[in-house]
């Protein structure tokens, strides 16, 4: 009689012992969104010296940020499922790098445009694998706290392309400075030292080892109808998980972009008057919202109760829907409170949703789901919501209602969120995999 060997376990490390990998893997993505991030703060300068026209600004600061989201951002997270992840992120890793260096030396729009594209695709095609790489170094219950590390990475970066990259700048608009590489424009020195320090810091990323990949089911070389089935199998919790989050990027995009103008409009603020709150409240939701979301997916996972994971994102979907009337408070006091818990309550759900890819999902569509995620979310988020909010002000009357506008968009879709991550709860798993 034949004798049947039992399945090999594979070990996961406790949390403590993953964290100086996870610290290294975060590492390396604060330092892909400075990159990604930088060139908002010496725009000015690129636009005196190259002659640039805004609308060929916002070529090289909108779409080309989204197009690596729509075209790459699939494809990426294919590549995440099927190859060794911590060697596509070293290589998206030198992609953002070199992206940020040839910021440095473009000398026209075509190559400016193509450097910040590289940039992007670098950043948000290795977000994706650092998530995958990251869920792996964990155990499934220690995973929100996991995927967390990576997001206080991600934050420090967003906060890091402002901070980093305007000291780099002032520095480098001093003349002791000023000769360090060759006496280039303030704006060139700057991406030139911003390359150099990527460079550095994303070296620690080959002292990591490549971890065992964790709850597969059909294998990560499965044929694409098998891939395809287990996807369309699972459709009736993805639809509205994927439908939850989008909704929440559209309301947060609405107000990243338009905040700052509804402040000036509506508050007769200048900018120089809120740039500073304005950055340490996105720093620090930030870094409040992974805290939150991290801890809530753990004990939502903890629970045992069916979707329990995706609890903290109802909750926090619940809480968007007041927050969203930040552009028609009374007050600044109470414009910043309301801003700030909006942007709060989306880096929650973003942090349980991709602790929920990672969990609920087998190993060999994880990379694919997060990439169709930032996708679709970036396509809508950004694409849709902005114009959305300018059509329904011009409905109400007119520029001078784009505060009444964003309100409008930001309630409708926090709503629409809510119910869509109620419904992915009742429809999760019953058994994680």
């Amino acid at each position: 009689m034949a004798t049947v060997l039992p399945h090999p376990v594979i070990r996961t490390p406790s949390f403590l012992r993953a964290l100086p990998g996870l610290l290294i893997l975060s590492l390396a993505m604060a330092a892909g969104f400075t990159m990604m991030g930088s060139f908002s703060m010496v725009q000015e300068g690129a636009k005196a010296e190259m002659a640039l026209s805004d609308f060929q600004l916002s070529l090289v600061q909108g779409v080309a940020a989204a197009v690596p989201l729509v075209l790459f951002s699939i494809p990426i997270g294919i590549m995440v499922d099927r190859m060794r992840r911590l060697r596509l992120f070293i290589v998206l890793a030198l992609v953002w790098t070199v992206g940020t260096f040839m910021t440095a030396t473009a000398q026209d729009v075509p190559m400016l445009f193509l450097a910040r594209m590289l940039a992007g695709v670098g950043t948000t095609g290795a977000l994706t694998a650092a998530l995958s790489l990251a869920a792996d170094m964990c155990a499934p219950q220690q995973r929100g706290r996991a995927l967390l590390i990576v997001t206080l990475g991600k934050s420090l970066g967003q906060a890091g392309a402002f901070a980093l990259a305007g000291w780099l700048l002032s520095l480098f608009l001093q003349r002791p400075a000023q000769d360090w590489f060759g006496g280039v424009a303030p704006w060139r020195a700057t991406h030139y030292a911003l390359a150099a320090i990527s460079a550095a810091l994303v070296l620690p990323m080959l002292m990591l080892r490549e971890p065992a990949r964790h709850e597969v089911e059909a294998g990560i070389h499965a044929p694409w109808r098998v891939v395809l089935g287990e996807l369309w199998s699972r459709r009736a919790f993805l639809g509205p998980l994927f439908l939850g989050q989008v909704t929440v990027v559209m309301a947060d995009a609405a107000a990243a972009i338009w905040a700052s103008p509804v402040l000036s409009r509506s508050y007769g603020l200048a900018p120089p008057d809120f740039a500073g709150w304005m950055g340490s409240l996105i720093f620090l939701t930030g870094v409040a919202g992974s805290v939150l979301g991290g801890f809530a997916a753990d004990l939502g996972h903890k629970s045992g109760r069916r979707g329990g994971l995706l609890l903290g994102a109802v909750i926090a979907a619940g809480l968007g829907i007041p927050s969203a009337l930040f552009p028609i408070m009374p007050g600044i006091p109470s414009f910043a409170f309301a801003l700030g818990s909006l942007m709060l309550c989306g880096t929650v759900t973003g942090l349980i949703t991709s602790v929920a890819l990672t969990v609920l999902l087998p190993n060999e569509l994880r990379g694919l789901c997060i990439g169709a995620f930032i996708a679709i979310a970036g396509l809508v988020g950004f694409g849709i919501a902005p114009s959305l909010v300018t059509a329904i002000s011009s409905l109400l009357g007119g520029e001078r209602h784009l505060g009444e506008g964003l309100a409008i968009v930001g309630v409708a879709v926090s709503c629409l969120s809510l119910a869509a991550f109620w419904i992915a709860m009742r429809r999760a798993p019953s058994k994680p995999i």
